[in-house]
């Protein structure tokens, strides 16, 4: 069974939501996020420009955590992101 766009978008939503507020997170957790963000970009289906122009660096966050040491430092250094991140995708969600 294949997710929608709704449902990746939600499983984004919510992995993002958790690593921010819990400041932690697996390797798989990352890898996760790139199948997500990649999925969504090949897919071609999301209309929300602000979206769009953030699943490369919401890709490049997954890509980058598959490989520290300290996942809560670059979670901690992500904050600011994170917070753009999970706002845009809640508001495209709305629509």
């Amino acid at each position: 069974m294949s997710l929608t766009v709704q449902n990746q978008l939600s499983l984004l939503l919510d992995l993002l939501d958790e690593q921010q507020s819990e400041c932690c997170a697996q390797v798989s957790e990352y890898q996760q996020i790139k199948r997500l963000v990649k999925s969504m970009m090949a897919n071609n289906t999301i209309t929300d420009e602000q979206l769009l122009q953030l699943l490369p660096e919401i890709y490049n966050y997954g890509r980058q955590g598959e490989s520290v040491q300290n996942h809560e430092e670059h979670i901690l250094s992500n904050q600011a992101n994170l917070n753009q991140w999970i706002s845009a995708i809640e508001q495209s969600n709305l629509q």
